[in-house]
């Protein structure tokens, strides 16, 4: 009886990155034009569906970096150039114009599925082989050295050794689950029920350049997002009970909450959906530590927060911009300092990002958004954050912004108190 040796094949890289898209590919580009070895693995077949479509101008200058623009310019997405919070028929708008930090001023709304597969395609194009439908299934790290197994769609299995790995899988995870590096997030847990429209009746709203976010009820809000194609993203986030309240079918539910929307439901009354309403829920979640030897994490694998401020795109552009810098250095040999140079601002961002969040859903910035009489310069410094500048510690509602939102919405609360009594 002769034996039979499974004797895998195996690659050499300088860079492994898991996940193809805007975390992986940011990442891929910047390492491949500093002149190393780069290979993407990818679990998914693109294109694929994912949420995320409203971008933030902060993403603009990683993506710039990374030699994408030009690419994504060509595709024709709907520009997107504010936000607008809708309240019981109020409006607050908030144009990146008027923003509070100097940086880009406008962005895109633009279907993941097409926005991702452009950056993937655009890596590729410059030389770096990205690989579908291969699913990593272990990782055996050497000091920084690492082996990773990975599976084709086809049950072959192979080997890519590198010097180190970005890890940009997304809601994949890859090595938080391998290594048992997840921990829940201190989020409340939420559902989201979305789909894409036809928006034949666009021209009842305003221009559809911007986000529309509608308070919905107390803890419940809808996301409103225009494309150029026509079509529309419309999104109900809130907590799974509140979902309890309508029977029937995905797409009855959702046709129900549209209904009881005043805001849209002449709008999108009897809209066709260009696909069945999707859920998705408990999302949010983190990570014992950001970086390893031999490896980073960057974009949702280091925390997925919440949709309502579009972070999730500027996250990972802007974590793999700074990881890609360090992954460099410490390939030439030099020192990188990952805890000051990565984990301590992308903690900076995160944790503003986190602030708000909280805050929108306890209903402080109900108060500030839709309150009378704004002051000009702090709603320019709100309006930065909206435009995804959370490291821009001159702005006292990033640097302090745990504490600052709260001591408005007060100082709002008393002045209204008064002059409701004049």
């Amino acid at each position: 009886m002769g034996w039979r040796f499974n004797i895998m094949n195996t690659e050499q890289v300088d860079v492994l990155i898991i996940g193809a898209g805007p975390a992986g590919t940011v990442a891929a580009s910047i390492i491949h034009k500093a002149g190393y070895k780069v290979k993407i693995v990818e679990k998914m077949k693109f294109p694929r569906f994912v949420i995320g479509e409203s971008l933030l101008p902060r993403c603009m200058e990683a993506l710039e970096e990374a030699g994408f623009l030009e690419a994504v310019k060509a595709k024709g997405f709907q520009d997107k150039g504010g936000a607008k919070f809708v309240k019981n028929g109020k409006i607050c708008d908030y144009s990146f114009d008027d923003q509070y930090t100097k940086g880009w001023t406008w962005t895109w709304q633009a279907p993941r599925a097409d926005f991702d597969k452009t950056l993937a395609d655009e890596v590729e194009k410059m030389g770096v082989p990205v690989s579908y439908e291969t699913t990593v299934t272990a990782i055996d790290f050497d000091g920084s050295d690492s082996t990773t197994t990975v599976e084709y769609a086809n049950g072959e299995k192979a080997q890519v050794k590198a010097r180190f790995i970005v890890d940009g899988s997304g809601y994949g995870r890859v090595i938080p689950r391998l290594f048992k590096l997840d921990k829940p997030s201190n989020l409340e847990p939420r559902k989201a029920m979305f789909a894409h429209v036809t928006d034949e009746k666009r021209a009842m709203a305003d221009e559809p350049n911007r986000i529309t976010i509608i308070v919905h009820e107390f803890g419940v809000w809808i996301w409103v997002i225009p494309f150029s194609n026509g079509n529309t993203s419309i999104g109900f986030v809130g907590s799974p009970e509140f979902f309890e309240k309508f029977k029937g079918s995905n797409e009855e539910q959702f046709r129900a909450h549209i209904a009881s929307q005043p805001y849209l439901s002449e709008r999108f009354k009897d809209a066709e959906l260009i696909f069945e309403p999707r859920i998705l829920e408990a999302w949010s979640s983190t990570t014992e530590k950001f970086y390893g030897d031999g490896f980073v994490l960057t974009g949702n694998v280091t925390e997925f927060l919440d949709p309502v401020f579009s972070s999730g795109v500027t996250l990972a552009t802007v974590s793999s911009q700074k990881a890609a810098k360090l992954v460099i250095k410490k390939l030439k040999g030099e020192d990188a300092n990952w805890e000051e140079d990565y984990t301590k601002p992308m903690m900076q961002g995160v944790n503003t990002f986190r602030s708000y969040v909280m805050r929108w859903y306890d209903g402080t910035l109900d108060t500030i958004f839709f309150a009378d009489n704004q002051d000009p310069l702090i709603k320019s410094m709100i309006c930065s954050v909206l435009a995804g500048y959370v490291w821009d510690l001159d702005n006292p509602y990033v640097k302090d912004h745990d504490t600052a939102l709260k001591k408005l919405a007060n100082t709002i609360t008393v002045r209204d108190m008064f002059k409701n009594k004049e």
